[in-house]
C-alpha cells in the first residue's frame, strides 16, 4: 500500500508493508524521498518520524543532487573506465570468439563480436564487473567474520540501482553492488563490514554506529571517498 505526504516543499512517497523496521531513503537524480514502513504503522506516526529526520532528509538531498555521475558509456576507444578505483582506457577488438574483457598496462581491453551494440558490451562489462567483486569478497568475508564473530551463509552479486549492499540478518545472506568494482577496493571491504555489522544490529541505531567505530574505525572516510567518486546510481538510505 502506498501513498504520499508532504513535509513543506518535499513530498514523501510512503510504502507501507510486511518488514520490521522503518527504511529512509533518497533517491537520485532529483533527491527523491521514500520511507518503506510496517504495515501495522500509522501514518501519523510515519510523518513524525520522517519530520525528525527533515535535516537528514535536506542534506543527502543535497548531496544527490551535486554528486558527480558517470557520462553515459559510449565505447570510444580511449574512453576512461574505472577498475579498483584506477582509471583505464577502453581498447576494442573485434573477433569471431567469446567475449572478454582484461587489463593489459593502462588499457582495459574488450573483444567483442563484430557489429554488437553498446548494449551488448555494456552487458559484457558488467558481467566481468561482477566476476571482480565475486572473487574479491570471499577473502575479505573470512577475514571479517573471525574479526566479528559473525558467519555468513552466502553472498551474491549483482547490479544495484538504490543500494552498495544489502543484509538479510534473518537469512544470514548479503548482497553486494557489482559497481563496487570500479571503486577502491578499501570501498568494497567498507559495505561488507557495513553488512555484516547488520548481523549484529539489524538498524542504523546508535549500537549500529558503535559497532562500525569498533571495527572499522575509519569507516566514515571510506564512506565519504566511496559517495564521493563518480556513481553510475546511487541512493542515500538511513
Amino acid at each position: 500500500m502506498s501513498t504520499q505526504i508532504q513535509l513543506g516543499d518535499i513530498a514523501v512517497d510512503v510504502i507501507r508493508k510486511d518488514i520490521k523496521n522503518v527504511h529512509l531513503s533518497v533517491h537520485p537524480p532529483t533527491g527523491k524521498v521514500r520511507i518503506a514502513a510496517p504495515a501495522r504503522m500509522g501514518l501519523d506516526t510515519i510523518r513524525v518520524f520522517a519530520i525528525s529526520k527533515l535535516a537528514w532528509i535536506k542534506r543527502h538531498q543535497r548531496h544527490v543532487q551535486d554528486q558527480e555521475r558517470e557520462t553515459p558509456r559510449e565505447f570510444l576507444d580511449r574512453e576512461s573506465h574505472y577498475v579498483w578505483g584506477r582509471r583505464y582506457l577502453l581498447r576494442q577488438q573485434e573477433a569471431e570468439a567469446a567475449s572478454r574483457v582484461e587489463i593489459i598496462h593502462n588499457r582495459l581491453h574488450l573483444r567483442i563480436r563484430p557489429k554488437a551494440t553498446t548494449a551488448k558490451k555494456q552487458i559484457v562489462l558488467d558481467r566481468w564487473y561482477r566476476y571482480l567483486v565475486k572473487q574479491a569478497a570471499p577473502p575479505i568475508i573470512a577475514k571479517w567474520e573471525k574479526l566479528m564473530g559473525v558467519q555468513i551463509k552466502s553472498f551474491h552479486v549483482q547490479h544495484m540501482k538504490t543500494k552498495w549492499g544489502s543484509c538479510t540478518p534473518t537469512r544470514r545472506t548479503i548482497r553486494l553492488n557489482s559497481e563496487l568494482a570500479k571503486k577502491p577496493k578499501e570501498c568494497l571491504e567498507y559495505i561488507i563490514v557495513h553488512e555484516m555489522t547488520h548481523l549484529l544490529e539489524p538498524t542504523h541505531n546508535a549500537r549500529f554506529i558503535s559497532l562500525m567505530d569498533q571495527f572499522m574505525p575509519k569507516w566514515q572516510t571510506h564512506r565519504q571517498n566511496l559517495n564521493r567518486l563518480p556513481v553510475r546510481h546511487e541512493t542515500w538510505e538511513y
